[in-house]
């Protein structure tokens, strides 16, 4: 079984390997918008690796008020 922890550790490694430099210090707590200084279809990309990444499907109704990294992960732990 996947732990919200794991979701949030291959989160942030993807953020890292897309933004590089700007992704270096995030947090699970980190406003993803403003950490990675993106737009909500830059969201989108991150959001689709990450559903490759654990084969689930999250369905965008799910994500309009998600904000946080760990918000995320709780969301992918729940599908999974």
């Amino acid at each position: 079984m996947t732990t919200a922890q794991a979701v949030i550790d291959r989160l942030l490694q993807l953020a890292r390997e897309r933004y590089g430099s700007r992704a270096a210090n995030l947090s699970a707590t980190d406003d993803l918008y403003a950490a990675l200084d993106i737009d909500s279809m830059e969201a989108m990309e991150l959001l689709t690796d990450l559903e490759e990444t654990f084969s689930v499907e999250i369905p965008d109704y799910e994500l309009q008020d998600v904000r946080t990294f760990a918000s995320i992960a709780q969301i992918v732990e729940r599908r999974l």
